[in-house]
């Protein structure tokens, strides 16, 4: 018996991967945003577009996919879920094994590049973080029907994302039903009164300690390193510039409290709340009937409480009739890109269906 049969049984000779039989590739489209052009923040307006192009996909020359456009987390793009992560498949690695097995059928996935100088567009036009509805549906979405061989139209799209990127993906489906016809929502901003305005007084700590908005974000802008609650407050000043832009205001935007006080200022508040699912969901319901798929989950143990938005937008959905797939699992917010496994096999039989 060799040295390696002796080896004990936790040794993993896949280094904790399992590859699938075949494998997809990814291309990288050029996108010259005319929308981003000239964007209040000056962020860049030529982005790339990463695209996976599943296993078969350059053997079938005639063969037509149905396509999937992936939302990320704030402070997330598209491509950082394509990058290598120790003890954990990439994007297209987890990809490759659920059609492998037989999970899933061939798909495109497109990864859009939505990040802005705040760390995040939430994928809505703004006057300040920029026009990132527009470049997502009127850029992006005809670009990969043009580069990419898709079964074209709403029936044959869907979009999902986690975090940020989940609230993206159900407020997509609400204002676009003509370019969507499925969605799913993994752990999104919803029922804002707990995800976002109970950590804010964390967040106006930080922001009033470096003097002003305005010197928090040149001062978050030159460290080297940032701690969590600087993070947060950040991410509290983007939700501002997406939320309630105001490129009139020194700072571009205000935050729904006083600064000094930490009061509530009503007017403020008002234009986040217009953009939260739970109160977004009944106005838009016929879009949402419209989904051939809709799926929602989150973590029991959601960091941010967003579990209890989850929760919520589930009961709305019922009390509107909408048919959707509503599911909660044993984790918190972080790490939970497993969870893709769980909506694409609700996903991908509505979107390749021929009726």
């Amino acid at each position: 018996m060799g040295a390696k049969d002796m080896r004990p049984s936790w040794i993993d000779p896949n280094r904790g991967r399992q590859p699938a039989t075949a494998s997809g590739r990814l291309v990288r489209l050029t996108v010259n945003s005319e929308v981003l052009r000239d964007n209040y923040l000056g962020d860049p307006f030529v982005r790339e577009l990463p695209v996976y192009l599943p296993p078969g996909y350059d053997e079938e020359a005639d063969r037509r996919y149905p396509v999937a456009f992936y939302l990320t987390g704030y402070m997330g793009i598209g491509d950082s879920k394509l990058q290598w992560k120790g003890f954990a498949p990439t994007f297209p690695e987890r990809l490759d094994r659920l059609i492998a097995d037989g999970e899933i059928g061939p798909v495109i996935v497109a990864f859009p590049d939505c990040f802005t100088t705040l760390g995040g567009s939430q994928y809505i036009n703004s006057t300040v973080t920029g026009a990132y509805d527009d470049h997502l549906n009127q850029e992006l979405v005809p670009l990969v029907d043009a580069e990419c061989r898709t079964l074209e139209g709403r029936d044959h799209r869907a979009v999902f994302g986690k975090s940020s990127g989940g609230f993206g993906a159900i407020v997509q489906g609400m204002l676009h039903p003509e370019t969507w016809g499925a969605l799913a929502c993994h752990s999104g901003d919803s029922y804002f009164e707990f995800c976002f305005l109970a950590d804010l007084p964390r967040s106006l700590n930080a922001i009033t300690k470096a003097g002003s908005v305005r010197r928090f974000l040149e001062t978050y802008r030159d460290k080297n390193k940032h701690s969590s609650a600087a993070s947060h407050a950040l991410m509290h000043l983007a939700m501002a510039a997406c939320f309630d832009p105001q490129p009139d205001h020194p700072d571009g935007f205000e935050m729904p409290v006083d600064l000094y006080t930490g009061r509530l200022i009503p007017e403020r508040w008002e234009r986040w709340l217009a953009w939260d699912p739970v109160r977004m969901i009944p106005n838009y319901s016929e879009a949402l009937s419209s989904m051939r798929a809709l799926f929602i989950d989150c973590g029991t143990k959601d960091q941010y409480h967003l579990h209890y938005g989850a929760r919520q937008m589930h009961q709305v959905l019922d009390d509107q009739c909408i048919e959707h797939r509503f599911e909660e699992f044993d984790d918190n917010h972080s790490g939970i890109d497993y969870r893709i496994a769980a909506s694409l096999k609700v996903l991908y039989p509505a979107i390749a269906a021929t009726a």
